[in-house]
């Protein structure tokens, strides 16, 4: 892989305040995927927020997914551990070396490599990453278990509810 493409002309970039509105359209849209596979819970209307992302974006740490036109079909955050929600863990981490975190992972569920080219991307910058997600979110957990995550344990986030946490060490290789 050259850059941030991937075999499905799908390219990751740095997102920037014009592409909020973009962004928000794709989070809705995952959302809405989200309910018909019967995660209900996760991502209650309302979250993420606007300024929720806004601040990633301020921050540096927000990307988009866009296909070969140019349109937005995912978005994710990649942020740089230690994250705080992840200093409890019931279970244990495969190690305690330097880690990203993808957050808010979305796509429009329009065109398939979306989750992957996120995933691409993020290895090119870090050797170890972390992950969570709700344990009714099937598609995510496959996807997971596909691109090779180890399953660490439980983790809760700041409302106490629960998540699956995941991690991927690149480093060895």
């Amino acid at each position: 892989m050259e850059g941030a493409e991937s075999p499905q002309l799908l390219s990751v970039r740095r997102a920037t305040p014009s592409d909020l509105d973009s962004i928000m359209v794709v989070i809705d849209a995952a959302r809405a995927i989200m309910r018909a596979t019967g995660n209900l819970t996760q991502w209650p209307v309302g979250y993420p927020s606007r300024t929720t992302i806004e601040h990633d974006i301020a921050s540096g740490n927000f990307y988009i997914i866009c296909d070969a036109n140019g349109a937005a079909q995912g978005c994710f955050a990649l942020i740089s551990g230690p994250d705080p929600t992840y200093a409890r863990i019931e279970g244990e981490w495969l190690n305690n070396k330097p880690y990203g975190v993808i957050h808010r992972l979305a796509s429009k569920g329009e065109q398939r490599g979306v989750a992957d080219a996120c995933l691409d991307f993020c290895l090119a910058q870090k050797d170890v990453i972390r992950i969570d997600t709700h344990a009714d979110n099937r598609p995510m957990l496959r996807w997971l278990k596909k691109r090779g995550f180890t399953h660490c344990g439980v983790i809760h986030i700041a409302d106490g509810s629960p998540r699956e946490a995941f991690m991927l060490d690149r480093s060895h290789e």
